[in-house]
């Protein structure tokens, strides 16, 4: 069984900036990618940043030049660094993670920007 613990959700004004922590229970070595998806109320989940084992990272349009996915293997941990945040970008962000197998989600912490 493997558990992904996401962190770091909240409220931030509109043009701030948030970093979302994704802890894994096990070596993320061993998935073939991670990311981090997001949805909003009334709308279908997205993927707002991936990166595959050994590969670069990719970006939905609407985040590319503020979001950036990276990941420390020391701590198995995945990071999303949001900057210049908009209000569209208010959604319960959720990470994932993949094997040839498998996917796992966690359970998505709330990112809400307002003024």
């Amino acid at each position: 069984q493997v558990l992904l613990v996401e962190s770091g959700g909240g409220l931030v004004q509109p043009g701030g900036s948030l970093r979302l922590s994704c802890a894994a229970s096990r070596s993320i070595f061993l998935f073939n990618a991670m990311g981090w998806y997001r949805q909003a109320p009334g709308k279908q989940r997205e993927l707002v940043a991936g990166i595959a084992s050994g590969g670069s990272p990719n970006y939905a349009d609407s985040v590319k030049g503020r979001f950036t996915i990276s990941r420390d293997n020391s701590i198995n941990t995945v990071y999303l660094q949001m900057n210049s945040l908009k209000p569209e970008d208010t959604a319960v962000y959720y990470c994932n993670a993949e094997t040839y197998s498998r996917s796992y989600w966690g359970q998505g912490t709330q990112v809400t920007v307002s003024s």
